[in-house]
């Protein structure tokens, strides 16, 4: 019985090097250094990038086009910005979750020599950045759990 070809990964990268490997036991402290990491010097900074984004800024004269349109592309950057600092918060804490989660689950010698790919891939994919299952909605671009929209 061979390896399955959900192990295998992509025909073309299959005779690439010797593959990546992971120390499925230190996946665990990984995950939750990871996490540490976020929560005392990532997240903290957070509060004071949403005061920046959220000062309104005066609306200039509407003769001023040019300068209208520049603040409301401005305006957009900032909030695309405040999304994706958010983002990265929670999906870097749900990286952290699932590296813990496959080290507890597959630690053992035993359970690592029945892990799956798609064991792996499920637990990753339940992190704030997975795909979007074909057929759905993503979550709207304009909010977030920071109140800013």
């Amino acid at each position: 019985m061979g390896i399955p070809d959900e192990d295998l990964g992509p025909a073309w990268l299959r005779d690439y090097g010797n593959g990546i490997e992971a120390d499925i036991e230190r996946l665990g402290e990984f995950g939750a250094q990871l996490d540490a990491e976020v929560r005392e010097h990532y997240a903290p900074h957070l509060e004071i990038l949403q005061e920046d984004v959220m000062v309104e800024l005066p609306n200039p004269a509407a003769e001023f086009a040019e300068l209208t349109s520049f603040l409301q592309t401005h305006r957009n950057a900032q909030q695309k910005t405040n999304n994706l600092a958010f983002t990265f918060r929670e999906a870097t804490g749900g990286f952290a979750e699932a590296a813990q989660q496959v080290s507890e689950k597959y630690g053992d010698v035993d359970a690592f020599a029945a892990a799956r790919v798609s064991d792996i891939e499920a637990a990753f994919n339940r992190t704030a950045v997975a795909p979007v299952p074909p057929g759905t909605d993503p979550a709207p671009s304009g909010t977030n759990d920071s109140g800013v929209s």
